[in-house]
């Protein structure tokens, strides 16, 4: 697609510029690292354009700060839009914790049932759903009721999904996919995260 040049035109009666405000629906996913950063990268694009952003974190714990979450409240603070940072539930990253008293399932699903409620309500213009493919790839999260809650959203509601092993439905589903492929990474090499690069 050189130039933004599209392949072809669909005969679906819009104009270039009705398609053009389509509400777009992303997958960042795949075994490299950069998902979420993308994802954030979008987010800072949708601040500058004034939309309200949502992002709800899936996996990584409520006491993790990231980078992006202080720059971006930072940003919701000075305008011109708001930034609505959710964490749901402990979190964790890449196993599941064993013994713990928290029922996670159950947290996984209440927090995509207030992500129903925000798009029902359109609370926002922009959501990130952070690391999200995991409460689907664990079945705590039905993934046939995220792509028909998606698919029937009103306005223009942009969402970006990341995580590893997207659903091969929730693929087929969204209108724009990335998959991040890992050539080299530091931790090959022993080295662990590093914060200003993971964090």
């Amino acid at each position: 697609m050189p130039q933004g040049k599209v392949a072809s035109v669909p005969d679906d009666g819009l104009t270039t510029r009705q398609r053009r405000r389509q509400a777009v629906f992303a997958v960042h996913t795949g075994p490299g690292k950069g998902k979420s950063t993308a994802a954030f990268g979008m987010a800072l694009r949708a601040w500058s354009a004034g939309w309200p952003i949502g992002v709800f974190q899936f996996v990584k714990s409520e006491k993790w700060r990231v980078g992006e979450e202080a720059a971006l409240r930072k940003l919701g603070e000075v305008g011109p839009t708001t930034v609505d940072w959710h964490k749901m539930g402990e979190g964790w990253s890449w196993i599941q914790r064993a013994g713990t008293e928290r029922d996670h399932a159950a947290e996984a699903a209440e927090g995509w049932a207030q992500i129903k409620r925000d798009l029902a309500a359109e609370t926002y213009r922009f959501y990130v759903l952070d690391e999200f493919t995991y409460p689907m790839k664990w079945g705590w999260v039905d993934v046939a009721d995220v792509i028909e809650t998606l698919g029937n959203r009103t306005g223009t509601q942009h969402v970006v999904i990341t995580g590893r092993d997207a659903h091969p439905d929730l693929i087929a589903a969204a209108d724009l996919v990335t998959e991040m492929t890992k050539v080299k990474h530091p931790m090959d090499a022993g080295r662990k995260g590093q914060q200003g690069i993971e964090w």
